[in-house]
């Protein structure tokens, strides 16, 4: 069991994210979890990469001193698991907002599918979503979005070490990604579906592993918090 002083030197928890909850909601429980469990009037925590609040899965949380390494953390390899459905876009490129467009899809067959994957490996030019928590002039992307304002928002290069489609049910396409920091996944099913010429959006987003960390080690918040009472 760990102790007060283990938790102000330094640890780092693996944590599940559950669907609709924001990173930075998961860092303040956690926070005021163990403020609580050892009479701690302050402690560092943070996050070494932000999840969506529609994504599930592997949020690394730093305690105390290993907040310096957040930043190591963020810059390793990151692997997802998730859903594109095909034939339609959204303009968050997830199910954040509601369908926009709807395209054809007869054409598309299982192989033009996982041959178009072969288009997004390796370095790749890609335009975050407008729905994001980047800041441009000092406020943050989704904050134009959300009042209407158009802004310019310019490419980043990415690297995308492995693409592989698992599943393919109807217009439902499973996959499995290995990427770089900064990659965002709601903006490669966007581009996916501009490569197959039918549009695309999330639908489910799971990240699996950050650099060694795996989600299969992970703790639910629930989990994590009995652990502080036993």
């Amino acid at each position: 069991m760990l102790t007060k002083d283990d938790y102000l030197s330094g640890q780092v928890l693996l944590i599940d994210k559950p669907l609709h909850w924001t990173s930075f909601q998961v860092v303040n429980k956690l926070r005021w979890e163990i403020r609580q469990a050892f009479n701690i009037k302050k402690i560092k925590v943070g996050h070494a990469g932000t999840l969506d609040p529609l994504a599930t899965g592997l949020l690394v949380i730093c305690t105390g001193k290993m907040t310096k390494q957040i930043d190591t953390f963020q810059g390793q390899i990151k692997e997802y698991t998730g859903t594109f459905v095909l034939g339609s876009t959204t303009p968050s490129f997830d199910l954040e907002t509601d369908i926009n467009q709807t395209f054809p899809t007869d054409y598309i067959s299982d192989a033009l599918i996982h041959d178009t994957t072969k288009q997004f490996i390796g370095d790749i030019q890609q335009y975050p979503p407008v729905f994001s928590a980047i800041k441009k002039d000092g406020k943050r992307l989704y904050k134009f979005a959300r009042a209407g304002e158009n802004v310019e928002i310019k490419p980043r290069t990415v690297h995308i070490q492995e693409f592989e489609i698992t599943h393919i049910n109807g217009l439902e396409v499973n996959f499995r990604v290995v990427c770089s920091k900064g990659t965002y996944i709601r903006s490669l099913a966007n581009d996916f579906g501009k490569a197959l010429g039918s549009g695309a959006h999330l639908s489910t987003l799971r990240r699996t592993k950050i650099g060694d960390f795996s989600v299969s080690t992970a703790s639910s918040i629930e989990d994590f918090i009995r652990s502080l009472k036993d």
